[in-house]
This record gives structure tokens, C-alpha cells and sequence, in this order.
């Protein structure tokens, strides 16, 4: 079994957008290296100031070295059947891989991460970057962060790595059905071996424990090591991988709850790597109020999370239907409720459908009476019920409760409660904030299964 032992110089972070400066392979038998390749690189574009004074490598230096697609041919021949090695594999891999692509060449290698293997195999070092391991097991390092010099360590972690396997980690990883080696270079296999296959909220945290990413799963697991496939060389990405130390979850029943749950953690954890859910604001609501003269005025307005709104809307034209309805239905005044602003009467005035509160001609006492009929006649209207499911056990189930429009909370309950008992529900249940995408995610639910719907 052969290894090829590798290391890269570069001009960033991420493959995509950045060049190889300098490669060293080692080809290693498992005992000792039996074959060195080492040259400079132009990258095509120009070092940045902070990657030359890290490595040292300059613009000069690489003005006359050759193209990574004229020795395209010869790296490929050297990595490809053999076993890909680094300190952060993926890293390495993910700049050769796509730089072999540009070129021509698909690389389709078994790999080995020597930061994986070290915390397994040479367990309880403070640090497993390469210079700080390396110094705490006297392997000597020449021209660190040089491609060679950098090669040359890791050769010999690789040979420490290999004579100290007692419990075959080595094989393991390299097994057919091994996903190790796609997993993130700090986050430990143990994290995801804990991890269930049912419906839930799994949260990415860094190294602090900060969350940086929360995402839902019908199948807990399966979602969170796909996120770790692909070879995709986007800064973020590469960022993103690099920064998961741990995973942790939270199981729900059912795969709805597990979208409510993410939707809420996301707006209560703002995680930098989470962008779609944050788009879902509310953007309009209903409101009342009562002006100068004592008239109780509807309308329609931008939402604002300060002020409680009777209802909430994604599109104004939303909003403008239901108010137009409560005006029809109640005998408002269109320009009292904003409809109307130019007129010093409104059209309903003048077509029978307004008493004259717009001109005064109807006191506010007398019109408060049926914008507060209109408001009563709203919550009638808008749906209370419960929804019933399977539970995270089979001796519970899943209760959502939403009341008046709005959703009230989740939670888990015996299948002897009483659902119609609704102070009694609310006291079991998690509350939880209301907005139009968690609403709209219950009500698809309801339609499409009526039969877990329960009126309340």
C-alpha cells in the first residue's frame, strides 16, 4: 500500500478563487519514502503580502515556474493510486482536485487526514496544528510553511502514526464504507456517531461553542453528514468546514416540528452561516389604534415588532383584502381606515355604506362599537385547533396549538389529555413567537392532513 504524502503552498484560503504557488509529494511505502516530487508553481495571479511573508514565496519566484496544467500530467500519475495524505486533507485536496479538473484530469483517491488519525491514534495533545505537534513529539521541522518542509513532518508523523496504530484506526478510515474522511478535520467521529436517524434540529458550533449554523432534518444523521460531501471550493465553504468543532441536536416527533424549531432558533441564534430563514420577517400588520378625535382607526402598516398587530400579512394586497372585508361587513369608513386619503368624504359616504364618521357626522362612541365588533369578528374568524402526531416516543405524541390566527407553541402530551382543555394544552406546551412562515408551513399541513387536525 502506497501513500502519497502531500503538501501545498497557496495564494488563500479557498480553491476556487485562488492559485497553487508550490507542491511537494512524498510517495511513502508505509515505512519510509520511496519517491520525492517537489516544484514551484504559478499560480497565474498575485501573491498577497501576508501569504509571501507566511511562506516566503514571492512573485519572482514563481514568475518563471511552471503552470499547474503543464505538470498536470505528473502529479496525477503520482496521487492517483495511491492514498491521499495531509495535515487537513480536504484542504490540500481540494486545491489539487480542482485544479486536476481545470486541467483535464479527475482525481478519485482514498484520503487520510493526519489530524484525524493524531487525535485518535496520539491522544491528549493541547494542540494537532502541525507546527505545535510536531514540536511536542521532537519531530523536527525544516522550512516550515514550505511545501516540502512541511511534506517532509508529515511523512514522518505519517511513519509515528503507522507503527503507533494498535487498534487498526488506519484501516478503519480507509475502509470502503468509512465516511471519516469527509468529515470537517476538527470535528471528532464520535459527534456524529451519536447521532440519530429521526426528525430533528441539529445545531454547528465552533470552537468556543458558539452556534454557526442550525439546520432541520427529517433524518437527523443523514442531513448532517451531507453537508460534508462534495468537493466544493467555495471560501465559504472551506471557512464553514474549518470552523465545526461540534454537533448538537434536539429530536422532534415529526418533520414539521423540526421546521418550526429551526425557523425559531434561527431568528433567537442569528447564526452567521444561516441566510434563507432570516429573509422570513413579517413585513405588514393590522393595527388599531384610536386618533385625536377618539375614533378607533384600522389600517394597514409596515410590521413593527414594538406594537401587537391584530393579524399579520407577507403582501400589502393581503392585508388590503381582509380590511376590505371587516369595512363591508361592519359598515367602517374607508378613509378612517386608510383606504381612502384625498377625499374629504369617502366614497362610501356618498354611496350609503358610511354613517359620516369621515365628516364627523357620526360620533366616535357610536363608530367604536363596530370597529370593536369588527375586531371580535376577526377573531372568530381566524382558526384555532390542534394538531396530533407521533411523538418523539410511542407512549406520547406531538401537539402543535394554534389559537386566533397565530401559533401558540408545540410540545409533547399523553394521548389520555384532553385537547379541547385549552389552558390545560397551554400549560404543557412550549410557546412559541408567530410569524406567516410558520403559519403558513401549519396550515399546508392541516390541508394536506386533515385527519390529524383537531378544532378547538
Amino acid at each position: 500500500m502506497l501513500y502519497a504524502v502531500v503538501d501545498i503552498e497557496t495564494t488563500g484560503g479557498f480553491a476556487s478563487g485562488n492559485g497553487i504557488t508550490e507542491i511537494s509529494i512524498l510517495v511513502h511505502n508505509g515505512q519510509e519514502v520511496v519517491h520525492a516530487f517537489e516544484t514551484l508553481i504559478n499560480p497565474e495571479q498575485d501573491i498577497p503580502p501576508y501569504i509571501e511573508s507566511l511562506t516566503g514565496i514571492s512573485n519572482d519566484m514563481v514568475a518563471d515556474a511552471p503552470l499547474f496544467k503543464d505538470m498536470a500530467a505528473e502529479i496525477y500519475e503520482l496521487l492517483h493510486d495511491k492514498i491521499f495524505v495531509a495535515h487537513n486533507v480536504n484542504f490540500d485536496f481540494s486545491f489539487i482536485h480542482h485544479q486536476l479538473m481545470q486541467s483535464g484530469y479527475e482525481l478519485n483517491c482514498r484520503k487520510l487526514c493526519t489530524v484525524r488519525l493524531s487525535r485518535k491514534i496520539l491522544p491528549g495533545h493541547r494542540s494537532y496544528s502541525l507546527g505545535k505537534l510536531c514540536a511536542a513529539l521532537n519531530i523536527s521541522v525544516s522550512n516550515r510553511h514550505r511545501a516540502g518542509g512541511d511534506t517532509a513532518a508529515t511523512a514522518i508523523l505519517l511513519s509515528m502514526l503507522i507503527a503507533e496504530d494498535s487498534e487498526n484506526h488506519i484501516q478503519q478510515t480507509l475502509n470502503k464504507f468509512s465516511k471519516e474522511q469527509a468529515l470537517p478535520p476538527n470535528l471528532p467521529k464520535s459527534q456524529i456517531d451519536r447521532i440519530p436517524l429521526v426528525p430533528g434540529v441539529y445545531y454547528f458550533k465552533d470552537e468556543k461553542g458558539k452556534v454557526i449554523y442550525i439546520g432541520k432534518a427529517k433524518s437527523l444523521k443523514k442531513r448532517v453528514c451531507s453537508h460534508f460531501t462534495g468537493n466544493s471550493t467555495s471560501r465559504q465553504r472551506q471557512e464553514f468546514l474549518q470552523n465545526i468543532y461540534t454537533v448538537d441536536f434536539e429530536v422532534c416527533g415529526t418533520e414539521l416540528m423540526a421546521f418550526i424549531l429551526e425557523a425559531v432558533e434561527i431568528k433567537r441564534l442569528w447564526p452567521d452561516n444561516n441566510r434563507a430563514l432570516k429573509r422570513h420577517d413579517q413585513k405588514y400588520g393590522l393595527y388599531v389604534f384610536e386618533d385625536q378625535k377618539g375614533y378607533m382607526r384600522l389600517g394597514i402598516d409596515k410590521y413593527r415588532k414594538q406594537v401587537a398587530a391584530l393579524y399579520s400579512f407577507n403582501t400589502l394586497l393581503d392585508g388590503h383584502n381582509l380590511l376590505r372585508l371587516l369595512i363591508k361587513e361592519h359598515v367602517l369608513c374607508e378613509k378612517l381606515c386608510f383606504v381612502q386619503r384625498n377625499r374629504q368624504a369617502c366614497t362610501g359616504h356618498d354611496e350609503g355604506r358610511c354613517s359620516g364618521a369621515c365628516l364627523g357626522k357620526e360620533s366616535a362612541a357610536a363608530y367604536n362599537v363596530r370597529v370593536k365588533y369588527a375586531i371580535a369578528y376577526l377573531k372568530s374568524i381566524l382558526p384555532s385547533f390542534a394538531m396530533l402526531d407521533k411523538g418523539r416516543t410511542d407512549d406520547e405524541q406531538s401537539c402543535l396549538l394554534v389559537e386566533q390566527g397565530k401559533f401558540y407553541g408545540m410540545g409533547y402530551i399523553s394521548s389520555h389529555t384532553d385537547v379541547n382543555e385549552v389552558d390545560l394544552l397551554k400549560s404543557v406546551l412550549q410557546p412559541y413567537p408567530s410569524d406567516d412562515y410558520i403559519l403558513h408551513l401549519i396550515m399546508n399541513h392541516a390541508e394536506q392532513f386533515p385527519n390529524k387536525k383537531i378544532a378547538i
